[in-house]
């Protein structure tokens, strides 16, 4: 994710704008992005056999959406793809994504810096209704291409006695933000509150 906000910044300063800067980060992101597949097969492989929980369930449908973004949106739909709504969730997942990773390696090394957690469980707040909005805006966008060109539809009569409209599904798929994004964002301010707390806590002088 460095990597992509590198190249972000140095696409920048050589365009001197920041319109359709995807095209210099577009590889790199498909890349590392689907590979957080195998970081959530292992994250729930852990927690199996047994109940997910539910903060597990939500991290997956977090990267199951970014991985459909990526690639049965912006890719598939080539005229998005200069949208500034794709640079908002391409910047919101790429800060996201450095924090997190930062904050489980430290963790790791048992050298938490406290802003680093700090940045962990408060620029979310920002930056999480920054990307949803990129992420709809982006959908949105898509839409009249997906009617106009019947991506991905299957209509009737077929062999297969089955028909499926990308286009509804898309509008679905936006519609299914409204009751999963608010548990995403208040499962977040609630371990914003218990992390942060509890470290404000031991910071307390006896």
């Amino acid at each position: 994710w460095l990597v992509i906000a590198v190249g972000l910044v140095r696409a920048y300063l050589a365009k001197g704008s920041y319109h359709s800067l995807y095209y210099s980060i577009e590889k790199p992101l498909k890349f590392f992005q689907t590979g957080a597949l195998l970081e959530e097969y292992l994250l729930i492989a852990k927690y199996l056999p047994g109940i997910v929980p539910s903060s597990v369930v939500l991290t997956a449908f977090q990267v199951m959406s970014r991985v459909f973004l990526t690639w049965a949106v912006t890719h598939s739909v080539k005229e998005v793809q200069s949208e500034d709504s794709v640079l908002l969730f391409v910047v919101a997942w790429t800060i996201t994504e450095i924090i997190r990773y930062s904050f489980y390696t430290f963790s790791l090394l048992n050298h938490l810096p406290y802003l680093i957690k700090w940045a962990r469980y408060t620029l979310f707040i920002v930056l999480y209704p920054m990307g949803v909005s990129g992420e709809l805006l982006t959908i949105y966008a898509a839409l009249p291409f997906v009617r106009q060109s019947g991506l991905y539809s299957i209509s009737l009569p077929n062999k297969y006695n089955f028909s499926f409209d990308y286009y509804t599904f898309l509008i679905l798929v936006m519609i299914s933000y409204i009751p999963i994004f608010p548990q995403l964002y208040f499962h977040m301010l609630h371990q914003r509150r218990k992390v942060l707390s509890h470290t404000e806590e031991h910071k307390k002088p006896e």
